[in-house]
């Protein structure tokens, strides 16, 4: 015997049983929107958050100035963290070692993984730059003894990165995305991340997470709840707009 549905349930059903579910039109969207209270000095606490985490210091400092929204961190601070990004996604990775160690020795002898894909990330480099002696020398001396050590965690991500050598064009090889600047990105924001937690901040900056939350819901009325209302298509206009569909013409077209 089947049981009888839920109160969504039945909601739904009764929504695609008329085809379409609710309709909201812009006007009601936007009476509605305007009445959820956002205070000013927590809009500003994101945006400041948004400038330190992703290392936008003199932006940052002005931001400070101006909207007299305090910073919980050294704005020096970011200056260094982005020295030590930049280095490393330009494939200078003893100096983001460097740079690393001067700001905290903790943040790499507490991380073996993050030290193995920084020693990998050079390994690269040496690969990258035709200098094949180098790069066996390094794999023995620097990554072989921490796959010993580690219980052999990290074996699949260094044979991979050692079939760059069994080609005479390494950009031939399966592996060769290893060769691409998304792997320098990757390994800058493995570091990056590190350090932030060492400084006791947040990760990631809450906005960009706030966006995906905003997509994910808007996908959720839409999709599960069949409502129709203004969405925000375009991120950097924030203009929410309805869209048109065949089988459900717009009524507040003007």
């Amino acid at each position: 015997r089947g049981e009888a549905p839920t109160g969504r349930e039945a909601a739904l059903l009764r929504a695609k049983k008329r085809g379409m579910g609710s309709h909201l039109c812009s006007e009601e969207w936007g009476t509605k929107l305007r009445e959820v209270a956002l205070e000013k000095q927590m809009m500003n606490k994101l945006v400041m958050d948004y400038l330190v985490i992703e290392g936008h210091k003199d932006a940052a400092a002005r931001f400070m100035s101006e909207s007299g929204t305090p910073c919980e961190v050294d704005l020096d601070s970011i200056v260094d963290r982005v020295s030590i990004r930049t280095a490393l996604e330009a494939g200078n990775v003893e100096d983001a070692v460097e740079g690393t160690n001067n700001l905290d020795l903790q943040i790499l002898r507490r991380d073996p993984a993050l030290l193995f894909h920084l020693k990998q990330q050079q390994l690269i480099e040496y690969i990258r730059n035709g200098d094949v002696d180098r790069a066996l020398s390094f794999a023995q001396g620097d990554l072989a003894p921490m796959i010993e050590n580690g219980g052999g965690t990290f074996v699949d991500e260094l044979e991979q990165t050692m079939m760059l050598l069994a080609y005479e064009r390494p950009a031939d090889c399966p592996t060769a995305h290893l060769l691409g600047q998304e792997q320098r990105r990757k390994t800058a924001s493995e570091l990056n991340a590190a350090i932030l937690q060492a400084q006791k901040q947040q990760q990631e900056p809450r906005l960009p997470m706030m966006v995906r939350m905003m997509q994910w819901a808007q996908a959720e009325l839409q999709e599960e709840h069949h409502v129709r209302f203004p969405v925000i298509d375009d991120v950097a206009a924030a203009e929410p707009k309805l869209r048109s569909h065949d089988d459900a013409p717009l009524t507040d077209q003007r």
